[in-house]
């Protein structure tokens, strides 16, 4: 991106090192790991659902996000906050579809310097699949399109040089504390591993993905 490599050559304090890009992803599990066990025993009743149980998800969660892909050892990790509605769709107690509409906060940040800002809608398909004893907990996974709304750097616009389009890999773990039959709180961790390249600079050989994490609360209501 034109911008941002001249952002590059003119800031000599930029450390040319590799960033070990998960480690925020291991805090976030490691979190979540300790919050299910502090509202494990909260409840025990099953969440057992039938086919044709439809269940909506409004959330907000903490995100990360960072680039990969070449010179990805320039960047670190943008920090932000998400938000949106996930449904999903039950064929049995085991299996459902999960869908929705969330606003994302990609992109990434320079070493030492400022945020590289790609706001997207995203539209996840996921199959997910409900497992434990009461089907409190579920794993899930499919594919993310998401659509830029905007590309910043210190309120420039550089949307020109970003592709409106990116798709990735979703994937995630959750957990249900059920507060009532029609109303429960989930605590999940969801992973976005771009597949597509976002650079959109033309004659530009250079090969970046978006990657994307957050830590989730939302509140889950049975229709």
């Amino acid at each position: 991106m034109i911008f941002l490599i001249i952002y590059i050559k003119e800031n000599t304090y930029i450390r040319l090192q590799l960033k070990t890009k998960f480690t925020i992803m291991k805090q976030n599990l490691l979190i979540v790991a300790l919050a299910i066990a502090a509202f494990t025993s909260i409840s025990t009743h099953a969440q057992m659902r039938e086919s044709g149980d439809i269940e909506l998800v409004p959330y907000i969660a903490y995100s990360s996000a960072f680039f990969n892909g070449d010179n990805a050892d320039f960047y670190d990790y943008r920090t932000s906050v998400s938000f949106g509605v996930k449904g999903d769709y039950y064929f049995n107690d085991r299996w459902s579809i999960r869908s929705g509409v969330a606003f994302d906060a990609m992109g990434a940040s320079f070493n030492n310097g400022p945020d590289v800002e790609l706001n997207y809608i995203s539209v996840p398909v996921n199959a997910n699949w409900h497992f434990g004893s009461t089907r409190k907990w579920n794993l899930n996974f499919g594919l993310t399109p998401s659509f830029l709304t905007s590309a910043e750097v210190q309120s420039v616009d550089i949307a020109e040089e970003v592709s409106s389009f990116s798709l990735g890999i979703s994937y995630g773990i959750g957990y249900k504390i059920e507060i009532s039959e029609a109303f429960s709180i989930m605590i999940d961790l969801q992973g976005n591993l771009g597949i597509s390249n976002i650079n959109d600079i033309p004659g530009s050989d250079i090969n970046q993905t978006n990657a994307f994490s957050y830590l989730g609360l939302g509140g889950v209501f049975r229709i």
